[in-house]
């Protein structure tokens, strides 16, 4: 691409004159975990009268245009129905170099050129940390960005070092001085060779090179909204001093499935708080045999269970359901969560999120990605058990789930942190340092 522009030293802070109804372009990627935060800021933008725009995967095409909300397709078109690739993008230990590698650098050229034609007359662009294209889109175009990232484990503070997929255990080593300093130079030592192509595509461009994108250089000096609850995670003193932390963004959306709200709704005013078990938008692919664990766990304890087994055909319960136990594709976690005796969840933040807001006991079963730092700080708030994944099975389960629901000091604190993110308002804070942000 022909480049005639002269670029400024800083272009995060290159905003323009704008008038009262900004143009905000909001980039995602990945899976409905990490679409609904930005559904849910869009709507808050068009809230207050400004235009958003989403830029995310084709396949999510339907779901933002059915919130009203202007939509633009950027490559790759992920498909979550791609079992295989799913599969290999959900593994403990290599799972976020296969979503990198695989992926999201692969495409980066066509997504460069996608968000480039989507922000032809954007204001300014927010960015997912996996929009590797974004901000080299706001820097060619001389737009306002606002980076976001949806976890903790996204600022590496090598003062709340996080849980690390691939180094499940060695958390409990952070302690011995040296160890987080050698993991962070291991890590870039790895990582620098993946992210070549977006230093070449910045140098064909005419950029300056930028941090690391997959470190420093995916928070924007303008702006870093972190979208969690600060039970989670405290700012740390290596934290973007461009952070802030907003809250969780939920989206609150009405049910998608009629028959199946019914069916549930009959379910849970015929007997007692069930156990929920759902393993989000990412997880329910290479469920295993989660649920038939699950369902078996349920029985030990004689507790009534609500099974969010994905899609038709996903996912298969070997075990005959009678009337202590319903499997349903989904369900929306804000109206189910606080009905539940206890959710079994893989650790997602959006599940997480909804499960902090709940107020109920959780046992976490991480998969990869965020979800073992996240599994662990909700055990560090008291509210949580973890067990991994491949020791998942129905006596562990059953054993960590009789704890739960044993323990008031558990209950108790989960109604505290709830009451904490219940008076949080992610949406309304994001929408408000965009603005700010942007203006100047």
């Amino acid at each position: 691409m022909e480049n005639n522009l002269a670029w400024p030293e800083d272009p995060a802070h290159i905003g323009r004159v704008h008038p009262v109804s900004m143009r905000i372009l909001l980039t995602t990627f990945g899976t409905r975990g990490d679409l609904n935060p930005y559904l849910a800021i869009a709507g808050g933008l068009a809230a207050r009268g400004h235009e958003p725009v989403v830029a995310t995967h084709e396949y999510w095409r339907a779901d933002v245009e059915s919130e009203g909300l202007a939509f633009r397709p950027v490559r790759p078109d992920a498909h979550p129905e791609d079992k295989e690739l799913f599969a290999r993008a959900m593994h403990p230990r290599w799972g976020p170099a296969v979503v990198l590698r695989e992926m999201v650098l692969p495409a980066l050229r066509e997504s460069h050129a996608d968000t480039f034609a989507a922000a032809s007359d954007a204001d300014a662009i927010v960015s997912h940390p996996l929009s590797l294209a974004a901000p080299i889109v706001a820097a060619e175009r001389g737009l306002p960005w606002i980076s976001t990232v949806l976890a903790p484990l996204s600022f590496f503070s090598r003062h709340d070092f996080p849980v690390l997929g691939p180094l499940p255990h060695a958390w409990r080593l952070y302690g011995i001085p040296g160890v987080v300093s050698l993991v962070v130079r291991t890590m870039r030592s790895v990582t620098r060779s993946w992210t070549r192509p977006v230093r070449q595509l910045r140098e064909e461009l005419g950029l300056p090179p930028g941090g690391d994108p997959l470190q420093e250089g995916q928070h924007s000096p303008l702006r870093t909204l972190a979208l969690f609850s600060r039970v989670l995670a405290d700012p740390q003193p290596d934290w973007p001093k461009s952070t802030r932390v907003t809250g969780f963004a939920f989206r609150d959306a009405p049910s998608e499935d009629e028959p199946d709200a019914r069916r549930l709704e009959a379910f849970l005013v015929a007997g007692p708080p069930p156990v929920v078990f759902t393993l989000g938008s990412s997880a329910v692919n290479v469920a295993g045999r989660f649920y038939d664990e699950s369902l078996a766990a349920a029985r030990r304890l004689g507790r009534r269970a609500v099974l969010l087994v994905g899609d038709e055909g996903v996912n298969r319960i070997s075990p005959s359901l009678h009337d202590d136990a319903i499997a349903i594709a989904r369900a929306p976690h804000r109206a189910l969560f606080p009905r539940a005796a206890a959710i079994v969840h893989h650790g997602g933040i959006g599940t997480l999120a909804e499960g902090l807001r709940s107020g109920r006991p959780m046992l976490v079963v991480p998969w990869s990605h965020d979800q073992p730092d996240n599994a662990r700080r909700a055990a560090r708030l008291g509210v949580a058990r973890v067990l991994s994944s491949g020791r998942y099975r129905a006596a562990r389960a059953a054993a960590a789930l009789e704890e739960l629901l044993d323990d008031p000091v558990c209950a108790a604190r989960a109604g505290e942190v709830s009451r904490i993110v219940r008076e949080e308002d992610g949406v309304s804070a994001a929408c408000e340092e965009i603005a700010t942000a942007v203006r100047g």
